[in-house]
């Protein structure tokens, strides 16, 4: 073979891989499709580091970094600057010559790949290209923001521990620190800097983290978060994860322990992640003594009231306070700070008095009203009683959410929330039912993420799904148990239209390329845990495995292979068609029940089987021929000529006689002892046999559910599993038998909707009638009624929503 061929065969076995086709399972022969082909060809080959189980490797390893740093609001200014040390312990069994730092601030810069890269629809979701026509208010807002106030990072003094200088490049949203020294597996380095930067206005941007200006009182809210150089990640699945923060692909980061000390103005109170080391520093007396009570009370206790959050408005004092928080073994730190928080606070005493505390706390203004006072703290505490259930006991001493600009957004121990109350003509405030099942939901979500992928650490750069899809799943469970009157979670049917639709990507696509990102990396995921849960595995098998998983990576990596493989492993079930189809394809579910055969048994006896059949001749539509000789009148020959007939004229085809009968008899002399016990039974029996056929339109294998109603007014439930597509994934036949007396007067595919079949007109037999359902999705134009499907980025949607009534 020549050099040329073989660059051939070499690219065309590379295309092969990329589509997920391994050369050595193609075929040459045939249209066999193999939805239940094992994906181990798909998944990493397991290591040392993770086992073929899902499980962390013996040789598992993952990095170590300690934060210290000193941090000071400029409230007047909007600024924050800071220095920082690091402690960077290589747990990794590589030398390493530089690091990698996470400057996320500097998105917001004109020459970053996220601003030059952003498109003239820019938005949550793909836009169809088409001829441009208005540019909204807020779009100009954002121009116009980002060009006054200089973002991004300011960096100074990048030193190593013994105060020489370390070389640094910034790439975009990251920068490379080149070592004096290779830094060799074992071994600790510490690098220190200054930086500063100016912080965005969180409505004008459409941010993560940022400030909210209100013009009436003249007071702000400082949401805090991405706001250090944080240490990318080195793994060992991918080395350094130094992909450029776009703004959707969130975060990869390290555990480790910090010592924050945060300076803001005298009458600020701070919420971060972390314990408050100096309580008696920054809190009066009677604020400690409320955090006191507050550890065993029913309510939620305020630790700043309403009252004194209002007096702190009123004037802003030019001293400041320095608060002090530590947080132990977490991935991240975040903070808020204002002077319009109120504050309450409650114990939760998980799993009983010997279980270690945590006080669920949350932070808000008088715009919160009576819809954070009711309810913020309890959702906070309700979450962390159904998670653990579900994963492990919450493992932090705090649990906190926080109200401001951002509609949803989580870090380790401190969560930002955006729903409010609605100001009345009288001056006071309500809330509607819409607010009230929004800030309820996003709390539950909020603080699920603490758990996932704040503890069971999954790389949101590239695999959404992973913390979004699963919180998403969970958050329906625990919110069912809040209220189920309240439409919870993810309905399998609440995916029908995505997985039809020509918008669809398999989950499996990296973050930043997803075309519909609420669909793709939360509701899609959800719904086949759902579904897996529901259908496919049970509670029992399934929430063991999920558990199990949730344990196994606490604290911990995890990737999308860990996790197929640990709910495979653990469950006892083999699920590789399923995680292939939901997960790497855009099939979606649609099994039509085409045809139904009624089959009965021939029982070789002429005395029973003529008699059937006799029954079924009389039972045919009358010759249309001989109806209307009989309206003519005309004369039969057979009855002007009775001098001539025979037996044949008096019986029918259908009259058994010796011959028959001493055929059967002969018959029944040949079979063997076994095959004459089987044909006396189910001749006694007298059963149904009814053969359906199902084509399986969508292309995703799933299970066939029935609902089998029957003529005396009975229904009965089958569960065919999925592997009955293995060997014709596109058709296939099921034979169905009933007890003599139960006849089918109809069947169901799917009744309940379980499985998100897309088309349901197909699913009965007899065919129904299906009404007409036109359904209207509208975007609404309050916050109060915008999906919680994307809760990060809830103020963006809200922005896009309200574009039309802001064209200039």
């Amino acid at each position: 073979m020549n050099k040329n061929n073989k660059t051939f065969v070499l690219l065309g076995a590379l295309t092969l891989i990329s589509q997920g086709v391994m050369a050595n399972v193609m075929q040459t022969k045939g249209n066999f499709e193999d939805k239940f082909r094992q994906l181990d060809e798909s998944l990493p080959t397991a290591n040392s580091y993770r086992s073929a189980a899902g499980a962390p490797g013996e040789n598992y390893w993952q990095q170590q970094v300690d934060y210290d740093i000193d941090v000071t609001l400029d409230e007047k200014a909007r600024r924050l600057s800071a220095s920082q040390r690091i402690e960077y312990t290589n747990n990794s069994p590589h030398t390493l010559r530089y690091l990698w730092l996470q400057l996320d601030q500097n998105i917001y810069k004109a020459d970053s790949i996220a601003e030059r890269s952003k498109t003239f629809k820019s938005g949550l979701e793909a836009q169809p290209v088409g001829k441009p026509s208005k540019l909204s208010l807020s779009a100009l807002r954002r121009m116009q923001f980002l060009a006054d106030n200089e973002p991004g990072f300011v960096l100074s003094n990048i030193k190593d521990e013994d105060g020489d200088d370390l070389k640094a490049t910034v790439v975009d949203t990251l920068m490379r620190v080149d070592l004096n020294q290779p830094l060799r597996p074992g071994q600790s380095t510490e690098l220190s800097m200054d930086f500063a930067f100016n912080i965005v206005e969180e409505d004008a941007v459409g941010a993560r983290n940022g400030y909210e200006h209100f013009e009436k009182d003249g007071n702000d809210i400082f949401l805090l978060a991405q706001w250090f150089p944080r240490l990318a990640a080195y793994t060992d699945y991918e080395a350094w994860t130094n992909k450029a923060f776009l703004g959707r692909g969130e975060f990869t980061l390290e555990f480790g322990d910090y010592d924050v000390e945060i300076t803001v103005p005298a009458d600020h109170i701070v919420s971060a992640t972390g314990t408050l080391d100096n309580p008696g520093s920054v809190l009066n007396r009677t604020q400690r003594q409320r955090l006191e009570q507050a550890k065993n009370a029913e309510r939620p206790v305020f630790i700043v009231t309403e009252e004194e959050a209002l007096e702190n408005e009123k004037t802003a004092t030019q001293e400041t306070k320095t608060w002090r928080f530590k947080a132990d073994n977490v991935r991240d730190f975040a903070w808020a700070s204002s002077r319009k928080f109120m504050w309450d606070a409650k114990g939760y005493h998980q799993g009983g008095d010997e279980q270690p505390l945590v006080m669920a706390m949350s932070f808000y203004p008088k715009e919160g009203g009576d819809l954070w006072k009711k309810y913020s703290t309890e959702a906070v505490i309700h979450t962390m009683e159904v998670y653990s259930r579900y994963s492990f006991d919450y493992p932090y001493p705090v649990a906190q959410s926080v109200n401001g600009p951002v509609g949803g957004m989580e870090y380790p121990m401190i969560t930002f929330n955006g729903p409010r109350t609605e100001l009345r003509d009288d001056g006071s405030r309500t809330y509607s039912q819409a607010e009230k099942r929004f800030l309820i939901g996003v709390v539950i979500h909020e603080i699920g993420h603490i758990y996932f992928p704040m503890i069971v650490n999954s790389d949101e750069r590239q695999w959404t799904w992973m913390d979004e899809g699963l919180n998403s799943f969970l958050d329906g469970v625990a919110g069912r148990e809040w209220d189920p009157d309240i439409p919870w979670g993810v309905e399998p049917r609440d995916i029908v239209e995505y997985m039809k639709s020509e918008h669809q990507v398999p989950i499996m696509t990296q973050s930043d390329s997803v075309l519909r990102l609420g669909p793709n990396a939360y509701t899609k995921p959800a719904a086949a845990l759902n579904i897996l849960r529901e259908v496919i595995l049970g509670r029992e098998l399934f929430d063991f495995a999920f558990k199990e998983y949730a344990n196994r990576w606490k604290y911990k990596r995890p990737t999308p292979a860990d996790f197929f493989r640990t709910m495979e492993e653990a469950s006892g079930v083999d699920l590789d068609w399923f995680w292939r189809g939901w997960f790497y394809s855009t099939d979606h579910v649609d099994i039509a029940l085409d045809k139904v055969y009624k089959l009965r048994l021939d029982t070789m006896n002429p005395d029973i089987d003529f008699n059937r059949l006799r029954e079924i001749e009389k039972n045919k539509p009358t010759s249309l021929f001989v109806e209307r000789n009989k309206r003519e009148g005309r004369d039969l020959w057979i009855d002007k000529n009775p001098d001539v007939r025979d037996f044949y004229d008096s019986n029918d085809r259908f009259t058994v006689t010796n011959k028959e009968r001493n055929a059967y008899q002969k018959m029944l002399s040949k079979l063997d002892p076994w095959e004459r016990r089987t044909l006396d039974r189910a001749v006694a029996e007298d059963n149904n046999y009814y053969v359906m056929q199902f084509s399986n339109v969508g292309g995703l294998v799933m299970p066939i559910l029935l609902e089998l109603s029957y003529t005396d007014g009975t229904t009965e439930q089958r569960y065919i599993p999925a592997e009955i597509w293995r060997r014709n994934a596109k058709q296939v036949e099921k034979l169905i038998v009933t007890n003599k007396g139960k006849e089918i007067a109809s069947i169901a595919v799917d009744p309940g909707w379980e499985t998100a079949d897309v088309d349901v007109s197909n699913n009965y037999y007899p065919r129904r009638i299906m009404e007409s359902r036109i359904e209207t999705y509208k975007r609404k134009k309050s916050k109060a009624k915008v999906s919680r499907d994307i809760m990060h980025d809830i103020k963006t949607e809200l922005k896009e929503a309200n574009e039309e009534e802001q064209q200039p």
